[in-house]
């Protein structure tokens, strides 16, 4: 374990940004850690924990200390007739996890395909994807403290998931390092097994026709789910992007009814709470940024909500054009989208 001066992080972060770090260490265990937090740059210095790099948008460079969690592992805690519960260090890559899980026929996070990151990152974001969330399928998680050194599980109801949203982009935000995550996923091996795919959500099911996946498996879903993200969304290493960069937001039934007289083609997804989630790709692209450029960025030609860098843009360009982008929905819908992306 060594700690780096003035380190570049231009590629440890999918929009590409020329940006570092005052200081820059990658750990590879728990012990790491544990030995990191001894030293005098970390106890004298702010810290920011960093995972895949792909859900971050760096307005400035980073003053103080970057930690990259590359703690990698994957074992299988315990399994039943009909289910699997697996263990994945933080610093396996999540779409790598995914297909450790199909290969083993571990059915649960099919769905979840070819998003980008880390899993450490996954409950934090509480990732979705075409009707599955992490939620759906968490266990546990092991954290440590980055104050005090103390490891600390989490289960389900610790973690106050919400849409995008869990307690460690808020009340716990920069509090802990993410050491593990425990999935409990359903074992199709076995016969008695009992499990429902998910495939009425987005294009899946005539993405699958198209394939001529006449057997339903969680292969054939996964690789449905990848067709599509492929189609729709820009590869970040050739054009520097951070995914979805707004989460949907969720109006009132109320405001759905008085918009929708205004805007009868508006899409809507009713909730369970009787609040209806609205697409805020569709919510930009009416207000006229699908494909827009504007200076050294812009909204994605073929998925309004993916903001890009084409190829000198810095952080605080995008920032501001995030901004552009919210208030002219503001105005237009009165409806507020709110960053998924974490700025720092």
């Amino acid at each position: 374990m060594k700690i780096e001066e003035n380190k570049p992080l231009d590629d440890l972060n999918t929009f590409g940004l020329k940006v570092g770090a005052q200081y820059f260490v990658e750990v590879n265990s728990v012990q790491d850690f544990v030995d990191l937090m001894q030293t005098e740059i970390y106890k004298t210095n702010e810290k920011l924990i960093l995972g895949g790099g792909s859900n971050i948008l760096f307005t400035n460079c980073v003053n103080g200390l970057v930690v990259k969690n590359s703690i990698k592992g994957i074992s299988v805690v315990s399994d039943t007739d009909t289910e699997v519960i697996v263990k994945a260090n933080a610093g396996e890559a999540w779409h790598e996890f995914v297909l450790w899980c199909i290969e083993r026929n571990y059915a649960g996070i099919e769905n979840l395909s070819l998003i980008p990151g880390l899993v450490g990152a996954a409950p934090m974001q509480n990732i979705g994807a075409y009707g599955v969330e992490i939620k759906d399928v968490f266990q546990e998680l092991e954290a440590i403290d980055i104050d005090s050194g103390e490891t600390v599980k989490f289960n389900l109801n610790d973690c106050e998931f919400g849409y995008r949203e869990s307690v460690f982009k808020n009340k716990y935000k920069g509090k802990f390092f993410i050491a593990s995550v425990t999935f409990k996923l359903t074992k199709l091996s076995s016969p008695k097994a009992i499990y429902k795919f998910k495939t009425d959500y987005g294009d899946i099911k005539n993405t699958l026709s198209e394939m001529r996946a006449y057997e339903l498996s969680i292969k054939a879903v996964s690789d449905a789910v990848i067709k599509i993200r492929n189609s729709k969304l820009p590869n970040p290493k050739e054009l520097g992007n951070a995914g979805s960069f707004f989460k949907n937001p969720t109006i009132s039934k109320e405001k759905f009814e008085e918009l929708v007289s205004k805007f009868p083609v508006m899409p809507s997804y009713p909730q369970k709470n009787g609040s209806i989630k609205i697409p805020a790709g569709w919510l930009i692209e009416q207000c006229g940024w699908k494909g827009k450029v504007v200076g050294n960025t812009g909204s994605h030609k073929s998925q309004a909500l993916v903001l890009v860098n084409y190829g000198n843009a810095t952080g605080k360009e995008i920032w501001s054009l995030a901004l552009e982008i919210q208030k002219s929905v503001k105005e237009k819908f009165g409806i507020e989208i709110m960053p998924e992306v974490n700025v720092v």
